[in-house]
């Protein structure tokens, strides 16, 4: 059987983005071109590192004295350092993912995700930005929806960083970076593919203080778990139709 790691359950996924990009040039119409560089703070409840870029499935977890389950429960805050959809642009603009990836992906099946807009965007920043994420993510989920929120922290400094939607009270993630036997500089992971991105700076490691959900019935808070800030690049000519259309 093929094995399928979180990397590699990407290919041969459409996303929602490049089906409606292939529709207008069916129709005629020219596809909007984009671009995104983008900066994430992220956690999730896997140990460090998330073992999900190079297994079938997350870690094993046991809570609340039941039997182990495997999924890997994640925040991820991102603002987009430059960027555009077309003539509107993105520079400034924050968005946050809160998902969980199931306890199984090897057939391409992610659980659930949550694409959360800063409140401040306009409606066709947040349409731009709906486009970009379904090429950044490019699977398939059991449940998908969006929401909108004050992403009213985002801080990213040399030895910490901490994002906060609605004060803490929808999500929160907050990340310190440890002592390393290799320096004063940090731990930073390279030559490891980000989801749908072509190109990203390194994983920057820093383990969370506590990365948290706290709305309905999904939520979820984990401490001392996986974390990292990762800077990001992809653009409308990297996720380009191949001639002929195929």
């Amino acid at each position: 059987m093929k094995r399928t790691t979180k990397l590699t359950a990407l290919a041969g996924l459409a996303g929602a983005a490049l089906a409606a990009s292939l529709a207008a040039m069916a129709a005629g119409g020219p596809a909007p071109q984009w671009e995104m560089n983008a900066t994430a703070i992220e956690a999730c409840s896997c140990p460090m590192f998330c073992q999900c870029y190079f297994n079938t499935r997350p870690a094993g977890h046991h809570e609340h004295g039941g039997g182990e389950r495997h999924f890997c429960r994640a925040n991820l805050a991102y603002k987009i350092n430059r960027g555009h959809f077309g003539t509107t642009s993105l520079d400034g603009a924050k968005f946050w993912l809160a998902n969980d990836l199931g306890g199984d992906f090897s057939k391409g099946q992610m659980d659930w995700n949550v694409l959360y807009f800063d409140r401040a965007l306009t409606a066709p920043q947040r349409d731009g930005i709906g486009q970009i994420v379904a090429h950044l993510f490019p699977v398939k989920w059991r449940s998908s929806t969006t929401a909108v929120a004050d992403i009213d922290t985002w801080q990213l400094g040399d030895q910490a960083a901490h994002a906060t939607m609605d004060g803490g009270k929808t999500a929160e993630v907050k990340l310190a970076r440890t002592t390393s036997a290799n320096g004063p500089g940090p731990v930073v992971l390279k030559n490891l593919r980000y989801w749908g991105a072509p190109r990203n700076d390194g994983f920057v490691m820093m383990p969370n203080e506590v990365e948290a959900y706290r709305v309905g019935p999904k939520a979820f808070e984990y401490r001392g778990t996986n974390g990292f800030v990762i800077t990001v690049d992809i653009s409308s000519r990297d996720v380009a139709a191949p001639a002929g259309g195929k």
